[in-house]
């Protein structure tokens, strides 16, 4: 029996199997970044060295993100992404024993943070590209907005999971729950038959190979305007592994259970996000739906700023993640849809490279930015900057045309 529209993308079956293995694996992700950022501010109390793990775990983004595009359009996907899988599952299992025996250390979470963003690095853009070879580009839109709901979805049950358990038995379940979760993704890839080769071609070196995907991307108006908008969405508001355990401790008052609460509010209104626009959006996603989604999410986060009860936080929250997977999702599925088989890895790896690759600067500053002047203020900053940004981003569109 075939699946309703808003779900088409699941009537592939390489695609189902590989969506739901994925969908475990995401939860287990999100438990751990809650278990992770709590078990760093209990080991130092510092927002800065948690702005630091974020710069350790996304930096990998920033060099080779575009490497590991040239790298996914000349290797079979699906094998390339079982090493990654691999990968991030014995950093996800060492961390747990390294914390169950005691031994953990700051520059422990601070190595391991970096394996992971390595792992990650060379992940994402096989990882985005490979959607389009599972179900074809008619379902295209429908696969990136149930993939952005399955992240979400995990954002909800993730950190909830992961504040319970850390209420009752610590940091330490979250981390092995994680590892293990990576073994049913690997047991997925093994049975999916579609490898997710690019078209034959003539290869040449990695770095002409760079060089066509950049190029392609910025002599492309559309694609530029869209990089644009993600750039600015990336950098103001995707990161809540920081903004919200530092709201939630130092703002709110709140424990492992309220942070958790938090994160799964910002959970809830993404998957809304996520289902709305692949219920609405058959195609292209107008360019004005990604704009003001991005200035919703950056107005969001200025009103955040003034916040201080847990329940104006919650609907604030689910607002900011709404507007932001919009955003986000939005821009991943423009990119698909316009870029051609043979460069949509370098293409996707640009993605990877601003959506990733912000965060670690992003992190740093507002680690930086809350031990200095607060949380609050950085809430503030980043909603300034983010709508500023926009309309500089507006002006430059409507000068083009």
């Amino acid at each position: 029996m075939p699946f309703p529209t808003g779900l088409r993308a699941l009537n592939h079956r390489d695609f189902r199997r590989w969506y739901l293995a994925a969908l475990v694996s995401q939860v287990g992700t999100w438990m751990q970044s809650v278990a992770q950022a709590w078990l760093v501010l209990q080991l130092t109390n510092s927002p800065l060295l948690l702005g630091l793990i974020g710069t350790l775990q996304w930096g990998p983004m920033l060099f080779l993100a575009l490497v590991s595009g040239a790298i996914a359009d000349r290797l079979p996907k699906r094998r390339l992404l079982m090493a990654t899988q691999a990968a991030m599952g014995g950093q996800a299992l060492i961390l747990g024993t390294l914390a169950a025996t005691g031994h953990v250390r700051y520059w422990h979470i601070g190595l391991l943070a970096l394996v992971a963003g390595a792992a990650n690095a060379l992940d994402n853009p096989a990882r985005q590209s490979f959607n389009a070879d599972l179900v074809g580009r008619d379902d295209v839109v429908n696969a990136v907005a149930l993939n952005s709901a399955a992240f979400n979805s995990a954002r909800i049950v993730g950190p909830a999971a992961a504040g319970l358990l850390i209420g009752r038995w610590g940091v330490v379940p979250a981390f092995f729950i994680n590892g293990v979760s990576f073994l049913v993704v690997l047991g997925a890839l093994a049975t999916v038959r579609v490898e997710g080769r690019s078209p034959a071609g003539t290869r040449r070196s990695l770095a002409q190979e760079i060089h066509e995907g950049l190029d392609y991307a910025l002599r492309t108006p559309r694609i530029r305007q869209v990089l644009a908008v993600l750039l600015v969405v990336s950098f103001c508001v995707f990161n809540f592994s920081v903004y919200v355990p530092l709201l939630a401790r130092t703002v709110l008052g709140l424990g492992a259970e309220g942070f958790g609460f938090l994160m799964a509010s910002v959970g809830v209104g993404a998957v809304t996000g996520a289902l709305t626009l692949g219920i609405f959006v058959s195609r292209q996603p107008p360019f004005a739906v990604l704009f003001g989604a991005a200035g919703v999410a950056c107005a969001g986060l200025v009103g955040i700023a003034a916040v201080r009860q847990f329940e104006l936080a919650v609907p604030l929250l689910f607002v900011v993640g709404f507007a932001g997977i919009v955003a986000v999702a939005g821009c991943n599925t423009a990119l698909q849809i316009n870029a051609p088989d043979a460069l949509r890895g370098r293409v996707m790896s640009i993605y990877t490279l601003i959506f990733g690759g912000s965060f670690p600067i992003a992190s740093i500053v507002i680690g930086a930015l809350s031990e200095r002047w607060g949380v609050s203020a950085a809430f503030l900053a980043a909603g300034i900057t983010g709508l500023t940004s926009l309309a500089v981003v507006l002006l430059a569109r409507r000068l083009a045309t």
